[in-house]
């Protein structure tokens, strides 16, 4: 098994910025690729980005309306996984949930479903 949990979510104003983190525990992080994804009220839920695991040379791999704007990043030594999020705008409101699978590569995360998800931490970008 493996524990998920994230914070750092909170209401901001359009182009203000916002630093999502998720803590990992119970097996080896590194062997995880990590992605985020976000689910707005009466909209399913999206992939916004992923890192690969640490064998998979650490590519990322963004959704388009993010790109450029976020930036995911991982920290093996304090099995964390971060999401920086720049010119945020109401758009992005959601909750963000942070999600691991073993030995994925970054693309694939965006359409392979992780094996483990955290609760999710609401962000709410204010016009």
């Amino acid at each position: 098994q493996v524990q998920l949990v994230e914070s750092g979510g909170g209401l901001v104003q359009a182009g203000d910025s916002l630093r999502l983190s998720c803590a990992a525990s119970g097996r080896t992080f590194s062997n995880y690729a990590m992605a985020w994804f976000r689910q707005a009220p009466g909209k399913e839920r999206e992939f916004v980005a992923a890192i690969s695991w640490s064998g998979g040379g650490g590519d990322t791999y963004y959704v388009d309306s993010v790109k450029g704007r976020f930036r995911i990043s991982r920290d093996n030594a304090k099995n964390t996984v971060s999401l920086q999020m720049n010119s945020l705008k109401p758009e992005d409101t959601a909750v963000y949930c942070c999600a691991g699978r073993p030995f994925e590569s970054a693309q694939s995360m965006s359409v392979k479903r992780p094996d483990y998800w955290g609760q999710g931490t609401q962000v709410t970008v204010s016009s």
